[in-house]
């Protein structure tokens, strides 16, 4: 159905929206089904330099998932690119494109090729690795022992290193020699306790002469969509202080990539959120789609998967900023307090559709902050649906203030990744008297270091770091 079709019905009668989110338990049902292990209909297509799997990979409810993405849940923007003649004329602008790299693929000293496909279970990969700044080098052995998720591009499997006996999780990607890798260049440059961590990396080849990168990741057992269904499946929701502990470190994380690191995720969703469940300490995976944003460069704007994507990027914007992560951050706390996702577009189309139902129609002035070379203005009337209806619990004002503060049309309302982690929802966390439900101490929370704070005024910092925590 046309968007505007589809918003003017909604237009001449809001009942197609309840208290508690309309239509949107039967999309959660589809998207429960779609999402374990296969492509939720949208692969997520980037401008990465190499094409990679997106989504984290999700286990049975008796199996562990390893630290990357479901390369099996990455399909899942493709189909999506057959409703873009549905939408407005400027909206047409949405381009898939790579960037090119003047000359091959570097392979970095310390690395080596090794043959076979080293995904069956029970195979043996040894790699060497070191070599470099008088470093001795050394030979790693992994045994492989299962595939915990497969797509377009690579593999993902879990292995074991046979001299430390550590579990590891290997994202298998292949390689185009015309491309560099953003993602291996980007994770060398990660080091914060709520980002994955990259062990080593090497390459190999196929009969076919294919050539892939390994990526050697450290090991976390689950993710946040996988204990958020959890919950679904017993009928209870997430219980709050979860809710407060997953969307603090995710801002967290968030104000070193944006701040420190210089990098947009641009796929931030609970697949790509890895938690321990012992300790709840949550880690961001997958940087297949992330990108250092250069001011005045244009990058794609069919970009992150379709229920956590910023309407800027729907309205075909090109020089949008890090603000896409935080209105992505807004939907995962939505859905947890919910249990479901907020805005459950069935394509690109009803993803907008989906926003204006809850949003309303965004002003003139609003469109132009999304994109201002969007000229198409012509929207029906909708009013906004209050939170305290869309949350059909006792949510405390505070969680409906940190979502609304999020969830603006437009990016430079949204409050940045360090406003957040500051704001009131979180204060329980900074009770010197806060522990996990089980007793057990918090994982680190307030250890930021001078380059995350760098900028940050005395009264934000005071907030940041409550007076038990500080040295």
């Amino acid at each position: 159905m046309n968007v505007m079709r589809r918003l003017k019905s909604i237009a001449s009668s809001r009942s197609s929206i309840s208290d508690s989110g309309g239509d949107s338990f039967t999309k959660r049902a589809k998207f429960d089904q779609e999402s374990e292990f296969k492509a939720t209909g949208e692969s997520n297509i980037s401008d990465r330099s190499t094409p990679g799997p997106e989504h984290h990979m999700a286990s049975t409810s008796s199996e562990t998932v390893a630290s990357t993405s479901n390369a099996a849940s990455s399909s899942s923007n493709i189909t999506e690119k057959l409703d873009l003649d549905q939408l407005p004329n400027e909206m047409h602008e949405m381009r898939i494109r790579d960037e090119k790299t003047t000359g091959h693929y570097d392979k970095d000293v310390g690395s080596n090729v090794i043959n076979g496909n080293g995904t069956e279970a029970g195979q043996i990969i040894t790699t060497v690795v070191g070599g470099r700044g008088g470093h001795p080098k050394q030979t790693i052995s992994y045994m492989a022992e299962r595939v915990v998720g497969t797509g377009s591009f690579g593999v993902v499997f879990q292995a074991k290193c046979m001299e430390r006996g550590e579990p590891v999780a290997i994202k298998k990607v292949l390689q185009d020699k015309r491309y560099k890798n953003r993602e291996l260049q980007i994770m060398h440059l990660l080091d914060h306790p709520n980002t994955v961590q990259l062990k080593h990396y090497f390459f190999s080849t196929t009969e076919k002469n294919e050539l892939y990168l390994n990526l050697v990741l450290e090991f976390v057992p689950e993710t946040v969509f996988r204990v958020s269904k959890h919950y679904c499946r017993m009928n209870r929701h997430m219980p709050f202080f979860y809710v407060q502990l997953y969307t603090y470190q995710i801002c967290r994380a968030l104000n070193y990539l944006h701040r420190v690191v210089g990098v947009c995720h641009r796929d931030i969703k609970p697949q790509n959120l890895l938690v321990n469940p012992q300790t709840h300490h949550l880690k961001i995976c997958d940087f297949g789609s992330a990108k250092m944003l250069v001011p005045g460069e244009p990058n794609i704007s069919y970009i992150c998967s379709r229920f956590y994507r910023a309407p800027e990027l729907i309205f075909g914007a090109t020089e949008y900023t890090t603000a896409i992560d935080m209105w992505s951050v807004g939907c995962v706390m939505a859905e947890l307090l919910l249990g479901q996702p907020l805005f459950p577009g069935e394509s690109g189309v009803d993803q907008l559709v989906e926003i204006i139902k809850k949003l309303g129609t965004p002003t003139r002035e609003e469109i132009k902050c999304m994109n201002p070379k969007y000229t198409e203005f012509k929207f029906p009337q909708i009013k906004a649906h209050p939170w305290h209806k869309i949350f059909n619990r006792k949510i405390p004002p505070e969680a409906l203030d940190l979502v609304s503060r999020l969830l603006q049309y437009s990016p430079n309302l949204r409050c940045t990744a360090i406003e957040a982690c500051a704001h009131p929802f979180f204060d329980d966390l900074r009770d010197p008297t806060a522990c996990l439900p089980n007793g057990r101490a918090l994982p680190p929370l307030f250890d930021f270091t001078a380059q995350e704070l760098a900028g940050a005024s005395p009264e934000l910092r005071q907030r940041l770091i409550p007076e038990h925590a500080r040295a």
